[in-house]
């Protein structure tokens, strides 16, 4: 009898650690809760608190009332990216290290080749129905196959103050997406901007620990002749510290020597009125027409102008992604699910409409009035939209990147660039041997 009773408390003791380990009765296809429901666990890039995080948790709130009676349940946790360009990275490798990668995460378009070479995404391609895939305006691919979708587009431009303008008898009118100022005109505006006791322009020298600096200052390089890598995404040397990439780099620096822009402009400062332009992406549109109302009462007190013209035409392009994750659940019918709901049509309007962005699905984008905001930074994405340099090497170009921008006030910026670019083309070198 002793022996009968060790022999069925140890099978119950082997129950209860497999049902501790599968989540009882998930295995490797995934969670399930005590109420019979798949549990999807998805991570945000963003504080939950903030505007972008409320529209995601009323969409994920959304989706587990219309899936209750399917038995899926979305769990979402924040994780805001605020500790530096590679700190989601580190994060994500955390999770795959100790196997607790969610079934969906977020992700800047641009490391979608080093997140797909690293195992954090799953190829998706047979599970986006091609009628779905052609309504984007993009898609996140990796050596053909796709491994993202986009959650919203995005672009950027200068954000004026229409009164320093009239004040300084400034003209900007005839400054169009197909007809953009030059790099030369653009100094102009800027010194029109300083004799009139104004700081000129906000060109967010200082927004180094993370993406922003990034995002928005790369189409400079490019309209400045220069390029980032090899189209292999092996080769940084002779590309990133090229004359023309140089040249780039140089037109900013000029800004910040001719004290046009600075790296100590307060964060509100154009929004009170003390600066001039200021450049950003969509997510300015909605704080322009509901905060600051002392300095912008309406639209008609601000505009928004293109990036200027170098050599060619560039402007910023690429935001944040949905992906399903290559963690150890084989079954992805339920994350699939996730995915398609939050790419939506009604999920991309939604989305939008809080953050200011455009539209990722091309059957939701409206038609903007002639020459408002959103026109402008639509017609940018569709006409003069570049990307940033598509690489494993990503995160280590965009931290490399980053430092040459903060230290732009150096006099030896070649010696910088050729710096960073020997630390880019390390990384490089390494993920190229890894892959074989």
């Amino acid at each position: 009898m002793k022996k009968i009773f060790k022999a069925i408390s140890m099978l119950a003791l082997t129950s209860v650690m497999a049902c501790g380990i599968a989540a009882c009765g998930g295995g490797d296809n995934g969670e399930v809760d005590s109420s019979g429901n798949t549990i999807v666990k998805i991570m945000f890039h963003v504080d939950e608190k903030s505007t972008e995080g409320q529209a995601y948790k009323k969409r994920i709130d959304a989706f587990n009332t219309a899936y209750k009676d399917k038995k899926i349940k979305a769990s979402a946790t924040y994780k805001a990216r605020t500790a530096g360009a590679s700190s989601y990275e580190t994060e994500l490798n955390l999770l795959k290290t100790e196997g607790t990668l969610p079934d969906i995460i977020t992700f800047d378009a641009p490391n979608c080749a080093s997140y797909a070479q690293s195992k954090y995404l799953y190829d998706i391609s047979s599970l986006v129905p091609q009628d779905i895939q052609d309504d984007f305006l993009s898609l996140n691919k990796y050596d053909g196959k796709l491994y993202g979708l986009p959650i919203q587009e995005s672009s950027a431009g200068f954000y004026y103050n229409k009164k320093i303008f009239r004040d300084a008898n400034i003209d900007v009118s005839s400054y169009t997406v197909e007809n953009p100022w030059t790099f030369d005109q653009f100094k102009q505006v800027c010194a029109q901007i300083k004799a009139s006791g104004k700081t000129a322009v906000d060109m967010r020298m200082d927004a180094t620990k993370d993406e922003t600096a990034t995002y928005l200052l790369y189409p400079f390089i490019y309209a400045s002749g220069g390029s980032f890598a090899s189209d292999d995404g092996y080769t940084a040397t002779g590309y990133f510290d090229s004359a023309a990439s140089q040249n780039g780099f140089r037109f900013l620096k000029d800004l910040i020597d001719n004290e046009y822009t600075s790296y100590a402009i307060g964060a509100t400062d154009f929004f009170t009125g003390k600066v001039g332009m200021y450049l950003s992406s969509g997510w300015t549109i909605p704080d322009l027409d509901n905060k600051y109302k002392d300095t912008f009462a309406s639209r008609d007190d601000w505009g928004l102008l293109p990036y200027p013209q170098g050599v060619a035409k560039a402007s910023a392009t690429g935001s944040w992604c949905f992906g399903i994750t290559d963690n150890n659940r084989k079954d992805k019918s339920a994350a699939k699910e996730l995915l398609l709901w939050l790419t939506s049509t009604e999920s991309s309007e939604a989305i939008t409409a809080a953050t200011g962005m455009i539209a990722a699905r091309k059957s939701v984008n409206k038609n903007y009035a002639p020459g408002s905001p959103e026109e402008v930074l639509l017609k940018q994405l569709q006409l003069t939209g570049t990307a940033r340099p598509s690489t494993v090497a990503y995160p280590t170009f965009s931290i490399c990147f980053n430092q040459v921008i903060a230290h732009l006030q150096n006099e030896n910026l070649a010696g910088t660039l050729s710096a960073q670019t020997k630390s880019l083309q390390t990384e490089m070198n390494r993920l190229k041997n890894l892959k074989g």
